[in-house]
């Protein structure tokens, strides 16, 4: 029998509703990385289990993050110590179980004059947080030393800083890695398939109903014993059939990305921001730099892509401008941006980065949901749903604890060809058990890279024949990451990638010139920036807040924002 992860898209969602009316153990709605991680701990516990999704694997939070695989030095500080100890403790199991996919990254923490708190706070924080570890792998530089290790940045100021580690990931690739190897351990995973409505027998969610909304708008019924609820910031829609109050707060985290010519960083910085001393970063990531991030109340409906404001775009150019000086970055260096909304639970803090950012399972009337958490927790996440869904399921025990999180793979042999280490450890990282596969596929000439970022045309191939592409932004904007790498999203190599793609999606020239056209008005609406004539000058900004900020209360700080223009104030980072 052919394995689903081996069937084109068009055969794999053919032969999934084609099942669909069949008895399930589990239901799961939400293809992020919780319900992926779900998926996978279901699949270990013997459970006939089926993953629904809205839109593409990784279209919400989950191809949006920060990219960063880490413990979060922030709620250490807010006193969340055991969250902390988990997500550290699952940061380096990943970087051991991922390399390719999740890789350690070193941090500069610097701290200048006046920030809040001073980086004799931040090193009682890093003590703690290497403890929790169980490492020790940070040190203290005074200015100078600092300075010279990292002469891009701002000295004027400078009071020193530390050296520590974290990670990061390529976070839909992490998402799909997980779930095809659920799918190759024997779940069911179908996308563009919103449960549109709950099926509820004795006031208790049995099942839900579900819309293919990428063919023929047919409607089917899913039974199960257990239903989870694994919508992220979608979470309220499926609580408020079984008449559950309202618990979610969305909230907005915009990015910028840069090529690393023009915004060179080797490691990733911690700063604090000029204007509000919020902790933000900027990161190298798949050879380009990113900046980010904000933290806003996201009042626009949920189903509308996100996109940066003209406000935020000015906020993290400002900081960009205060600790990177002499670079004389502007707007024509931005390479795209991106902004995801977080699922975040509403405690009714003011403030929104005070919310907890730890996640919550809660049982009603059979409809169990798992929201908010961190991508670095997503299997204790995920471990936690199932022990809930797991009270409805007779004779259910929980997969062992030591498993490990991916499946290990090698990069020596013959199938590997000519490709050097690193680009070997990549694909390993990124596709698992289908590297190999993608290599065998590719065309002469596609083993090489796209020019300007780290791709090579070979993943097109792949992605486009076995990687459940249903739309053009599926490919270039969650499989190979090419719409946020490239200037203009890629258009330039639009004709190239139809060459390639275009047989094996099975698109007729009217559906590839429907999708290209459709793709390019997306990117230009929520991967680029605003005009600039809509963007603050950041710096009247900066200087404003310069002329405002003395070391007394924080909360000067929001009003430096506000009385330079209406641009927000962005939380910390996270994931």
């Amino acid at each position: 029998m052919v394995k689903m992860s081996d069937m084109s898209s068009s055969q794999a969602r053919a032969e999934v509703w084609a099942r669909l009316s069949q008895s399930w153990d589990l239901i799961v709605v939400g293809g992020g990385i919780t319900g992926a991680g779900i998926l996978r701990e279901a699949t270990r516990a013997g459970l006939k289990a089926l993953l629904i999704e809205q839109k593409d694997i990784a279209w919400g939070t989950s191809s949006r993050s920060s990219k960063l695989v880490h413990g979060g030095l922030r709620y250490l500080a807010q006193g969340h110590v055991l969250l902390t100890y988990h997500a550290v403790r699952e940061r380096e199991r990943l970087i051991r179980e991922g390399p390719g996919l999740v890789d350690r990254l070193d941090f500069m923490l610097a701290s200048y004059t006046g920030d809040r708190p001073s980086i004799w706070i931040f090193g009682v924080g890093l003590l703690a947080y290497d403890l929790l570890a169980g490492c020790w792998d940070h040190e203290y530089h005074g200015a100078k030393a600092f300075g010279e290790q990292v002469p891009q940045l701002d000295r004027h100021g400078l009071a020193g800083g530390f050296r520590y580690h974290d990670a990061q990931t390529d976070d839909s690739r992490l998402v799909l890695r997980v779930m095809r190897e659920a799918v190759d351990a024997g779940g069911t995973v179908l996308t563009y398939a919103p449960a549109t409505e709950l099926i509820l027998e004795g006031g208790q969610a049995v099942g839900v109903r579900v819309k293919d909304m990428a063919g023929s708008g047919q409607v089917a019924e899913c039974r199960a014993r257990a239903v989870i609820n694994a919508t992220g910031v979608w979470a309220d829609r499926l609580r408020q059939q079984v008449k559950a109050p309202p618990r979610m707060r969305p909230l907005r985290g915009s990015h910028l990305i840069f090529s690393a010519e023009r915004l060179p960083v080797k490691e990733a910085f911690t700063l604090q921001h000029p204007i509000d001393h919020r902790v933000m970063f900027v990161f190298p990531w798949e050879e380009m730099t990113v900046v980010g991030t904000t933290d806003l109340d996201h009042d626009l409906p949920l189903d509308e892509e996100p996109s940066i404001s003209a406000q935020e775009v000015a906020y993290l150019m400002a900081a960009v401008e205060a600790r990177f000086p002499t670079m004389r970055i502007t707007l024509d260096d931005i390479i795209s941006s991106y902004s995801g909304v977080r699922p975040v639970v509403n405690s009714g803090k003011a403030d929104p980065s005070k919310e907890t950012r730890d996640h919550v399972v809660w049982s009603e009337d059979g409809l169990i949901t798992v929201t908010g958490g961190k991508l670095t927790t997503f299997r204790l996440i995920a471990r936690d749903a199932l022990k809930v869904a797991g009270q409805r399921l007779p004779g259910f025990k929980m997969p062992k604890q030591n498993l490990p999180l991916l499946n290990r793979m090698e990069t020596t042999g013959d199938g590997w060809g000519s490709l050097p280490e690193g680009e070997r450890r990549r694909l390993a990282g990124k596709y698992g058990a289908d590297a190999l596969k993608l290599i065998q596929a590719a065309q002469p000439g596609e083993l090489e890279r796209i020019p300007g970022c780290n791709v090579l045309w070979a993943e097109l191939r792949w992605a486009a024949r076995s990687e459940w592409v249903v739309h053009l932004d599926d490919l270039l904007l969650r499989r190979v990451r090419l719409g946020l790498l490239v200037p203009a999203g890629g258009q330039a190599f639009l004709p190239r990638i139809r060459a390639i793609c275009q047989a094996e999606l099975g698109w007729d020239d009217a559906r590839w010139q429907r999708e290209e056209g459709e793709y390019l008005e997306r990117w230009r609406k929520h991967y680029s920036v605003p005009e600039a004539s809509l963007i603050p000058d950041w710096r009247v900004m900066l200087a404003q807040s310069q002329a405002i900020w003395r070391p007394r209360a924080p909360e000067l700080a929001a009003g430096a924002v506000s009385t330079a223009s209406p641009a927000p104030a962005p939380a910390h980072a996270r994931d």
